[in-house]
C-alpha cells in the first residue's frame, strides 16, 4: 500500500529474484509465464497473414485509384481533343485528317489486290496519312481510285488523305526505273540492257537465263529463251531480280500470243517466223509481204536464205559474214544451206512481226531485197532474174554511198 504521499508508481521493495535452476539470470516472480514455443510459432504465422492481407489491400486500393485516374485522365484528353500517340493503326485518336500538304519523304508499297482500307493501313503506318477512316473516305469520294496499281511510291509524310489518292493515282508517283527493250534484241543484247538500267549483276542475270523454268517459260520455248522476252517498256520496281524481270517479259509474250488467238503448240513456229521478219524489215508494209516469201519458199522447199539467221548462229552480225560462214553446214542456222526454219528464234519479234505471220501478204513473190539501206525501201520479186535486177540496184546503192 502506498500513503497519500506516495506515487503509485514507486517502488517499496525490491521483489525477490529467483534464479533459474539452469543457471540462466534471475527470474521475476512477477513477470507472468512466457508462452511454449507452439503457440509462439502460431502466434507469428497469423500475425505475417495479418501483414500480408494488409499489403494486398493496399495495393488493391492503389490499382483501384490509378485506373480511377487513368480514366479520368483520358476523358479529359478527348474532351481537350489532345493527341498522346496512342492512335494504332487507324492513326491519332483526335487528328482524323493531316490539313497538307505534307513534307518529305515516305515510300510505300500498295500490294496487289489491296482495298481502299488496305491502302489506308499501309499509309498510316508510314505516316503518309493521319487515320485509316480519312484516307477510306477520301478513297470512296474518288470515282478514279479503283484504279490505282500496286506498286512502290514516293510520296509525302503528313498529307491530306484525298492528295494521298490523287497522288497515288499519279504515274510520276510511282518509285519505279522503265525498262525499254526494242524489237530485234537477242536474248544476250536484252541480258546487258537489265544489268545497264536495273544494276542487277550479270552473273544474277544470267544465272536465271540459265534456268528458264525459274520465270515460267512454257515448255513450247523448248528450254530456249530467245524469241521470248517481249520487246516493250516494263516498270521494275525496287527491290526487282533477274528471274521478276524475265518473268514479266515472258508474260507479256504469252499474253499476246494468247490474245491473238494463236494456239500453243503454233507458239514457237510462230515466234521464230516472226523474228526473221524482225531482223530483215525495215518498214512496216514490208513485213506482211515478207511473211508471204517465207511461206512461199517453204511451201516450195526451197532454203530462206536469209543471212540474219546465219550470221545469228555463227554469233557475228551480218556485216562479218565471209563465204566460209555462208558455207558452214553445221551451223543450224544457216538458211542459205539447209530447208526449213532454224530451230529457235534469232530475236525479240515485236507485234507487228507476229501479225504479218499471222495474215501474210496475198502474192507469189518469193525473193526480198532492200535496194536502199538509208530509207529501207525494200522489193519483192516473183523470179530470179527480177531478184537479180533489185540486187544490182542495191549494189549501185552502195557504191554510189561507199558502202
Amino acid at each position: 500500500m502506498t500513503n497519500g504521499n506516495t506515487p503509485r508508481w514507486a517502488t517499496t521493495q525490491r521483489p525477490q529474484e529467483v534464479h533459474d535452476l539452469f543457471g540462466g539470470p534471475p527470474v521475476d516472480p512477477s513477470t507472468p509465464p512466457l508462452p511454449s514455443r507452439r503457440a509462439r510459432n502460431r502466434g507469428a504465422a497469423r500475425q505475417a497473414r495479418e501483414r500480408k492481407q494488409r499489403r494486398r489491400r493496399s495495393i488493391l486500393v492503389l490499382l483501384l485509384v490509378l485506373v480511377l485516374l487513368g480514366g479520368a485522365g483520358y476523358v479529359g484528353v478527348s474532351i481537350l481533343g489532345l493527341d498522346l500517340g496512342f492512335g494504332g493503326a487507324g492513326g491519332s485518336s483526335s487528328v482524323e485528317d493531316y490539313p497538307g500538304p505534307g513534307h518529305p519523304s515516305a515510300q510505300v508499297v500498295i500490294p496487289a489486290g489491296a482495298t481502299g482500307a488496305d491502302m489506308g493501313a499501309v499509309l498510316v503506318q508510314a505516316g503518309v496519312v493521319a487515320t485509316q477512316k480519312a484516307f477510306t473516305k477520301a478513297f470512296a469520294a474518288n470515282p478514279d481510285a479503283a484504279s490505282i496499281q500496286p506498286g512502290t511510291y514516293n510520296l509525302l509524310l503528313e498529307m491530306k488523305a484525298s492528295d494521298a489518292v490523287v497522288a497515288l493515282l499519279d504515274p510520276a508517283s510511282r518509285a519505279t526505273m522503265k525498262l525499254t527493250i526494242a524489237e530485234g534484241l537477242t536474248a544476250k543484247q536484252i541480258a546487258a540492257k537489265i544489268t545497264e538500267i536495273t544494276l542487277i549483276p550479270t552473273e544474277e542475270v544470267a544465272a536465271a537465263l540459265a534456268d528458264p523454268s525459274q520465270f515460267g517459260l512454257p515448255a513450247e520455248a523448248g528450254g530456249q529463251v530467245e524469241g521470248w522476252l517481249f520487246p516493250s517498256t516494263y516498270d521494275i520496281e525496287p527491290g526487282a531480280t533477274a528471274v521478276t524481270v524475265l518473268q514479266q517479259m515472258v508474260a507479256k509474250t504469252v499474253a499476246v500470243l494468247t490474245a491473238k488467238g494463236v494456239p500453243n503448240d503454233q507458239w514457237e513456229t510462230v515466234l521464230i517466223k516472226a523474228s526473221l521478219i524482225e531482223r530483215e524489215a525495215k518498214r512496216d508494209e514490208d513485213r506482211p509481204m515478207m511473211a508471204r516469201v517465207i511461206e512461199n519458199r517453204l511451201d516450195k522447199e526451197m532454203t530462206l536464205g536469209i543471212d540474219a539467221a546465219v550470221a545469228y548462229g555463227a554469233g557475228v552480225s551480218g556485216t562479218d559474214l565471209n563465204n566460209d560462214l555462208l558455207n558452214d553446214t553445221s551451223n543450224p542456222y544457216n538458211l542459205r544451206k539447209l530447208v526449213g526454219l532454224p530451230p529457235t528464234p534469232i530475236a525479240m519479234p515485236g507485234e507487228k512481226s507476229i501479225d504479218a505471220v499471222l495474215a501474210p501478204a496475198d502474192g507469189d513473190w518469193l525473193f526480198w531485197c532492200t535496194v536502199n539501206p538509208d530509207t529501207g525501201e525494200t522489193k519483192f520479186a516473183m523470179t530470179l532474174d527480177e531478184h537479180k535486177q533489185n540486187k544490182a540496184e542495191l549494189d549501185a546503192w552502195i557504191a554510189a554511198n561507199g558502202g
